[in-house]
């Protein structure tokens, strides 16, 4: 049986350890991606010289973008709104953070590997698996139990690292070793991803 916490709700009564955690994930995952965005967006034009940078066409709509996805997607998920696919909004910033910039840098953070962007994905793909909970939009509509499991999970993974690739096939390539723009070293114009 699970421990009731005190916290009332009239969207289907008391909320119990499994619906705080899923809030907890949707804050923690949902606020560092507003975070996220925000800064990209209000740092437009270094974003910009940074995906250029990293080998991106058409780098000012890539950042642009990039600030609307991530504020997106990290209001939906605050929210519990329309879960699976916010959560695959995520999975597919991450998977493109991923392969252009952390990849082959190793694991840790600490030296621009994919620590960071691999626990983010993976919590997006546990919010999609677990379900937004009671305390959501999701739940407010009636959707909430459509789209959860194995399947949430398989969509969000799915649906996210195709999205991924595709925005990698069209609009990345691999800077030229060499080249000022391939140089890691160089981070004045970047932003931290």
């Amino acid at each position: 049986m699970s421990r009731q916490f005190g916290i009332g709700s009239d969207l289907g009564g008391r909320m119990d350890g499994i619906d705080v955690a899923r809030y907890g994930l949707r804050a923690v995952v949902g606020g560092t991606m507003i975070a996220h965005g925000l800064r990209h967006g209000r740092t437009l034009d270094g974003t910009t010289q940074w995906f250029r940078s990293v080998g991106f066409r058409g780098p000012r709509l890539q950042a642009a973008a990039s600030a609307a996805v991530e504020v997106g997607a990290g209001a939906a998920l605050l929210a519990g709104a329309a879960t699976p696919l916010a959560a695959s909004a995520v999975v597919g910033t991450m998977g493109v953070a991923a392969r252009s910039v952390h990849l082959p840098h190793g694991f840790f953070v600490t030296d621009e590997g994919y620590e960071y962007v691999l626990n983010l994905g993976a919590a997006a793909v546990a919010i999609a698996a677990l379900g937004p909970g009671r305390l959501s939009v999701d739940r407010v509509l009636g959707i909430d139990g459509r789209l959860g499991g194995r399947r949430g999970a398989a969509f969000a993974a799915g649906f996210g690292l195709a999205a991924a690739a595709v925005q990698l096939g069209a609009c990345w390539r691999r800077p030229r070793p060499g080249t000022a723009d391939a140089d890691p070293a160089d981070r004045s114009a970047r932003t931290r991803e």
